[in-house]
């Protein structure tokens, strides 16, 4: 007998968040707000005890302070999908790639259909991170939880980003120049780092 789904459902800056699982992992994070939103079956379980890590590494992924998680997850799929996901997981925080880069990094150049399929169908959205993938021209195109919070994500990671830049160039601008502000100007800029990207900004 197959052992039951634990879930539960969580609030984030992109809407309520369903996550479910088992002892062997993570299986699912769906985007309740989506158009398509996951129902949890009658056996499963709601408790959120198995999730809080999952709760907290989102909570900071939503705050800015988190970019890349470190959850067991356990996708269920078809062995083709599953190189598909383990690919995705590899695409940097913050930046995209095309569904064809993806079909040449597991080996079938030509199979871009099939991969935007796999994508469409990645279980655990945002650990997984197919908002990272986009159209060859560079466009959005489709998403499970809509373009609106796949175009969120990528913003909000990219300010992550740019936020971590300015600060990385104002600390090494007082390196170069030690004489120039001293213990003050060091404050100033411990003051004025990298903003956390809070609920609100998304």
């Amino acid at each position: 007998m197959n052992e039951p789904f634990q879930y539960c459902i969580i609030p984030s800056p992109v809407g309520e968040l369903l996550i479910a699982g088992d002892s062997t992992g993570l299986k699912v994070i769906d985007f309740q707000a989506g158009p398509h939103p996951r129902t949890p079956l009658a056996t499963w379980v709601r408790t959120v005890r198995p999730f809080e890590e999952a709760v907290e590494q989102l909570n900071l992924y939503f705050a800015g302070q988190l970019r890349e998680f470190t959850l067991p997850l356990a996708p269920e799929g078809t062995p083709f999908q599953l190189r598909v996901w383990q690919a995705l997981r590899t695409i940097p925080y913050g930046t995209t790639v095309s569904y064809s880069e993806i079909a040449s990094r597991i080996g079938r150049p030509r199979a871009m259909r099939a991969v935007g399929a796999a994508n469409g169908h990645n279980p655990i959205s945002i650990v997984i991170p197919c908002h990272r993938v986009i159209g060859k021209t560079g466009a959005l195109v489709g998403y499970g939880g809509g373009l609106a919070i796949k175009q969120a994500l990528l913003a909000h990671e990219r300010r992550v980003l740019a936020a971590l830049s300015e600060s990385h160039v104002k600390t090494s601008e007082i390196f170069r120049h030690p004489h120039k502000g001293g213990k003050a100007k060091m404050e100033k800029v411990k003051q004025n780092g990298p903003r956390c990207v809070v609920a609100r900004d998304l």
